[in-house]
Parts: structure tokens; sequence; C-alpha cells
């Protein structure tokens, strides 16, 4: 049963990450160039919105308490769930497909994709043009900056959403409901971060964006390297109080509303770097160059934590992490670079 769950869970995540390239690459037709900023951030302000409602709608009539077998409403899960055998909380897979084939309606009703020249598929062509794309890298140095800076910053804030939860677990000593709290703060302010961060990039452009939310994020993995219960770096804490606690929900404040608007900039630099007869084919790159080096921070906090003996110095590799992509990102260019 639990092959069967994690290779249905591949084969899902695999179908998110191709619709993903999809919806990407139509941006640079959705309008002029100056307002892609703003319709990314708020792309992926609805998103989060979206994700809220969701979760929502799972607490209050679908999940089940452990103890109670109620959901957060008092009720029963609807539909004659089984509590016992947690049919409302397994319901979380069926209710996720409605979900998307519902809200995939108004994008198949009423988004057009620009016209261009449609050709078989051919395999042998396609990485041909692919490996045409990584040789031509090379005379590309803002594109190549972007994606190698891109890499870094966006596998260490992928490794933050991850460990965010075990830290507040194993060095704050927070139950599952807090933790589930912690989440929902993180995605509110993801989006009316990204929001409002759409605004910025549309004024100043994704690069300034980019750098200050990295920089938002590197300030809250040093708070939460140097944080116990007991002090932050140095300054002494009541372990009894709720100070500790409500230092680390700021901290997760700041991740959701960095991380937010930093994915929703990096959508938008890597169409500065493309034109929309090409967009498929970068965004494609983008991805790869998203997931080839996913397994370097999770293995630098696992070796720190091993080391250190401590979950909390655990996360300092994501500070080194986020340096370089920040360093990187200062040979990119303001403007991007178109792809040939």
């Amino acid at each position: 049963m639990l092959f069967w769950a994690v290779a249905l869970f591949a084969i899902g995540f695999i179908g998110m990450e191709f619709a993903t390239i999809f919806t990407n690459s139509l941006m640079p037709s959705l309008t002029q160039a100056d307002d892609i900023g703003a319709i990314s951030g708020t792309g992926f302000a609805f998103g989060y919105l979206g994700g809220l409602l969701a979760l929502i709608i799972m607490l209050l009539f679908f999940a089940e308490g452990a103890d109670s077998g109620l959901t957060l409403l008092g009720w029963d899960p609807l539909f004659g769930l089984d509590p016992e055998a947690r049919e409302g909380t397994r319901f979380v897979g069926p209710f996720t497909a409605l979900w998307f084939a519902v809200f995939m309606i108004p994008f198949f009703l009423w988004v057009r994709e620009p016209k261009t020249e449609t050709r078989p598929l051919h395999f042998g062509r396609a990485m041909a043009s692919l490996t045409e794309l990584l040789q031509s890298l090379r005379f590309r140095g803002s594109l190549s900056a972007y994606l190698a800076s891109s890499l870094f910053y966006r596998d260490a804030l992928n490794a933050l959403y991850g460990f965010g939860g075990l830290y507040a677990s194993g060095v704050l000593g927070w139950s599952i409901i807090q933790i589930g709290v912690f989440g929902i703060v993180g995605a509110v302010t993801a989006m009316v971060a990204a929001f409002i961060g759409g605004r910025a990039d549309r004024a100043f452009g994704p690069r300034p964006v980019i750098a200050w939310s990295i920089v938002v994020l590197i300030l809250v993995c040093l708070v939460i390297v140097g944080m116990t219960r007991e002090s932050v770096w140095g300054l002494a804490l009541d372990p009894a109080s709720s100070r500790p606690d409500q230092i680390f929900f700021a901290c997760g404040a700041l991740i959701g509303a960095a991380g937010g608007t930093l994915q929703a900039a990096s959508r938008t630099m890597m169409v500065r770097h493309t034109t929309p007869d090409r967009a498929t084919e970068a965004f494609g790159l983008f991805a790869l160059s998203g997931k080839v080096a996913s397994f370097m921070s999770p293995a630098l906090i696992a070796l720190a934590t091993t080391v250190t003996g401590s979950q909390r110095l655990g996360i300092a590799p994501l500070i080194v992490i986020f340096l370089i992509g920040l360093c990187l990102l200062a040979f990119v260019k303001p403007r991007g670079e178109l792809v040939a």
C-alpha cells in the first residue's frame, strides 16, 4: 500500500511540474513586459489563497481529530466518512483532485495560447534543441548566472519550508496544532507579500525584489540558528513563557512573505530572459535547474545536524547557500537577456 501511495504521489508531482512549466510559459503572452511582475505576484497570491481555502474546508468539514473523531466544527466528517478509518483525512486526495478540476475550467475556457508554429513531437529533435540551449549558456552570462543563482536560493528556500516544522518540534517542542497554525500564518503572509511584491517588481524590477527577499531569509536563518527556548544569541528568554514561540511565529511569517515574493519575482526574471516563442523551453530549463541539485540543502542540513548534534545548528548551511545565490545574482542583468 505504501508503495502505491508513493508511486501515485510521484506521478502527481510530475504532472504538477509539467503543468507549471506550461502555465509559466504563457506569461509573456498575457500582457506587456512591464506588467509581468504584477501578474506573477498576483498569480502567486491567488495560489496561496486557494491553498488556504482548501485547507480551511478540509479542517472544518472533513479532517477528524485523532482523539475526538470530529472536525474543527465539532461535526462528523461529511458524506458519512468513517472517522475510525480516518476516511475524512484521507479524503484530501479526492478533494484535491476535484479542486484542480474545478479551477482549471476558467483556464481552459478563457486563456488563449499565442499562435506559434506547431510541429510533430520528435524526441531526437527535442533533445538536440535542449543540448544546443545548454551549450549556448556559456555565451549568455546573465542567463547562466541567474540559473545558477536560482538553483542555490530556491533549493535553500525549499529546505527551509521542509525543515521549519521539524525544527519547531525538535527544538521548541511544538505540537502538531502549533505547527499547523505556523504553516497557515506563513501561507497568509505569503499571499499578502506576493501581491505587494508583484507591485514592487513592476516598479523596480525583479532583481532587487529577489535580492531583498534573500536578505530577509538569511536574517531569519540567523535568528533560527541562534535561538532556543532559553535564549536568542545570548539574550536570555524565559523558557516557560510564550516569547520563544512568538519569535518563531514571526520567523514563519517572514519566511512565508519572503518566500512568496521570491518565487513570484523569480518567475518574472525568467520571463526577462526569454521570448514568447521560446518560453516553454526556457521555463523547462528553469524547472530543471531547480531540481537538479534539490538534494544539496537537505544533505548539508543532515550533515551539519549529525556533526554538531543540534537541529538548530543544522540550519546553518542554508545561510551559506542563500549567500551564494545572492552573490551570483549580482551578475544578472536587471533587464534580462533574451534566449535566442
